[in-house]
């Protein structure tokens, strides 16, 4: 298959963030009321949107979040970035070697998108091609944000790979049509991951960044 275009995610594939995003997500919501480990956030909530993520629970909990929530998870979030966050081993090489376009397509916020990327130093690999959930109806595992990415460096869904480390994020490129490799080799990624992403619909799974280039 020819590829025109690589379609990145964000956390846990060009930005080693996802340990620290599920701890402060854990953290602050139990803070809130709603007590919950990392690793139960992580189980739940990986891949997707905050957005998302809120609706669930405030539709077990029966109730809404006060806005301030929202405000101090993001602020915990980027402090704890500015504090640890790394980029993903080898992905700056990886990148020098890929020879498509590239861009990104992340749950995340835009704020999130942009200061992970600027903090490792990978901002200016992708900008302005930066795409969030929150620029479309549904996030992963819906096929919206893929397609949206797409059509905005006007390709073709056929003609593009995505790289995600998350069931959700497989799910919505192959429902966007989209061939998806899974990436294993973040800090989050545990033993069976990469056979819950193969199963997700990965083509293959690679944890090693300077693969992907020969992979794609």
């Amino acid at each position: 298959m020819t590829c025109d275009l690589v379609i990145f995610d964000c956390d846990g594939v060009l930005v080693d963030s996802e340990v620290i995003s599920c701890r402060v997500h854990a953290e602050t919501l139990t803070r809130h009321g709603y007590p919950i480990t990392t690793e139960q956030v992580a189980e739940r909530f990986l891949g997707r949107s905050g957005r998302e993520a809120r609706r669930e629970i405030e539709a077990e909990l029966g109730r809404a979040f006060d806005d301030a929530l929202e405000e101090q998870l993001v602020a915990d979030v980027l402090r704890s970035f500015a504090e640890e966050l790394a980029p993903i081993p080898f992905i700056d090489q990886a990148l020098g070697a890929i020879t498509q376009p590239v861009c990104v397509a992340s749950s995340g916020t835009l704020k999130r998108i942009a200061f992970s990327l600027t903090r490792t130093g990978l901002h200016g690999r992708f900008a302005p091609h930066l795409f969030s959930a929150e620029q479309v109806a549904h996030g992963k595992p819906a096929p919206d944000l893929f397609l949206y990415a797409a059509e905005r460096m006007g390709v073709a869904p056929q003609r593009c790979v995505v790289v995600e480390d998350s069931v959700p994020g497989i799910t919505g490129a192959r429902a966007a049509g989209m061939r998806v490799l899974g990436f294993v080799g973040g800090s989050h990624c545990l033993l069976g991951m990469a056979e819950k992403l193969r199963a997700a619909g990965a083509a293959t799974t690679f944890a090693d960044m300077r693969q992907l280039p020969e992979i794609i």
